[in-house]
């Protein structure tokens, strides 16, 4: 059984306001694209690491050869497309007959647990589809036109992250219907949720952040640095 982890990082991050796309970022020394693409294949139940990269970076990829040939497991890097259905579409075309599971993971999120990645996968394997995801602390309103519309359960509602793993022909199945039916998707856990099959919940880690904002870089960079501090020492 082959399961493949494809790190989507095609996206420009204009929240983020730097010329350079947001997986390019320096963070703690090296682009934040390389730190998360080390966490992943530091797992053990992935066997393949796929990078999707957008046309325009492609350049800038390959320039951290010296860099990437340090990450085990790492596949040639796919072109991903402008949305983030689209470069999902990307990888996953890339992917050969032997794969069974792929997990589909943010490049800005670098924090992942090794161990909260093997959850999800496993409950991927049982279930068909899986991601992880956090209990929401505040209380959340749906607004509409500058009102609140309801109120949801607080109890009910989980803040989604990645990785969002899956067996190959469900993914596929749920990305092709959307496709034919014009449906694009914020996340690849609703193109499941639309063909009406189960999505197992795992809890992950409230530090599993995506870093999206200028400020969320300051205390990115201490964290990763500490990481890195700590894996020489050990060495």
């Amino acid at each position: 059984m082959s399961v493949v982890a494809l790190v989507l990082a095609a996206g420009r991050g204009e929240r983020l306001g730097s010329p350079l796309p947001k997986a390019f970022v320096p963070v703690a020394g090296l682009p934040l694209l390389l730190h998360t693409l080390a966490a992943l294949a530091r797992v053990r139940e992935i066997d393949c690491v796929v990078p999707v990269v957008a046309a325009a970076d492609r350049a800038r990829f390959e320039a951290l050869a010296p860099a990437l040939a340090r990450i085990p497991k790492l596949a040639p890097a796919v072109t991903g497309g402008a949305e983030r259905q689209d470069s999902m579409q990307a990888g996953l075309a890339s992917l050969g007959g032997d794969v069974t599971l792929v997990a589909v993971h943010d490049a800005a999120r670098p924090f992942v647990r090794a161990r909260d990645v093997a959850r999800v996968i496993a409950a991927a394997r049982e279930v068909g589809a899986a991601l992880l995801a956090v209990p929401v602390i505040d209380t959340i309103k749906r607004v509409r036109g500058g009102r609140v519309v309801e109120t949801p359960e607080r109890s009910e509602c989980w803040a989604a992250q990645t990785p969002q793993a899956f067996r190959i022909d469900v993914l596929r199945e749920a990305l092709a219907k959307a496709i034919s039916a014009g449906v694009r998707a914020t996340d690849d856990v609703q193109l499941v949720e639309r063909l009406g099959l189960p999505v197992a919940v795992v809890e992950g880690h409230p530090g599993n952040i995506k870093i999206t904002r200028p400020e969320d870089f300051a205390p990115a960079q201490a964290r990763l640095a500490e990481i890195a501090e700590s894996e020489e020492t050990a060495i």
